[in-house]
């Protein structure tokens, strides 16, 4: 079989594993959350070689160039090599995850239900 080399964009975001459905690849498209050479674009158009993607996958925004084209979604180890993410990305990503480290978890002081007393003070405030 001859490999191609243009693909539908929610396909090869299913194929280098961005998304874990085509569907899901489909919406996040639609919903503007991914960017083809800095324009937003429909899920049926072509990716190609060279091409540049923004992606935004839950709390993870992504750069990426395309470099590679499959049609079929294989391990993570040869996904990887479909797309290479550029050098800002990488720092953008690495400086959010150190972030979210750092960053008190909002629910960390609340420990089970609420006891009468803070039921009164809660009454009070609203």
């Amino acid at each position: 079989m001859e490999q191609s080399d243009r693909l539908r964009l929610d396909k090869w975001l299913w194929a280098a594993r961005f998304f874990k459905t085509r569907a899901l690849a489909t919406e996040a498209v639609d919903g503007g959350r991914v960017h083809l050479n800095g324009q937003r674009v429909k899920p049926a158009r072509d990716v190609k070689i060279g091409d540049l993607l923004e992606i935004v996958a839950g709390e993870s925004r992504w750069t990426v160039r395309v470099r590679g084209i499959n049609e079929q979604r294989r391990p993570a180890a040869e996904a990887r090599l479909l797309y290479e993410e550029t050098p800002e990305s990488e720092a953008a990503r690495a400086q959010a995850q150190e972030s979210r480290k750092v960053a008190a978890d909002p629910a960390a002081q609340l420990h089970g239900r609420p006891t009468k007393r803070d039921r009164r003070r809660m009454d009070r405030l609203g």
